[in-house]
């Protein structure tokens, strides 16, 4: 039977968590995944610092924030209408 992903990493982060495993032991213990040593060295640094592998909210790019009354907006409005009245 194989293993989800989701229960991978759970497995992964139990056995660095409770056994101290390294990355090289945790691809022996895990060598159907086909994962990389650096995949695994990434996962286990960000356990190191955060102490989950779950992103935290708010990390990543932020949105960009279009208003309603900006100078593109008021613009392509105005040509819009008056291409239909002529």
């Amino acid at each position: 039977m194989k293993i989800s992903q989701e229960d991978a990493i759970l497995i992964l982060n139990n056995l660095y968590l409770s056994k101290q495993y390294g990355a090289r032991r945790l691809l022996s213990k895990l060598p159907d995944k086909g994962w990389k040593l650096g995949s695994i060295d990434s996962l286990l640094k960000r356990i190191r610092k955060t102490g989950t592998i779950v992103r935290q909210p708010g990390s990543g790019r932020p949105r960009l924030s279009h208003s309603s009354g900006g100078p593109c907006a008021q613009s392509g409005g105005q040509a819009k209408e008056a291409s239909i009245s002529s």
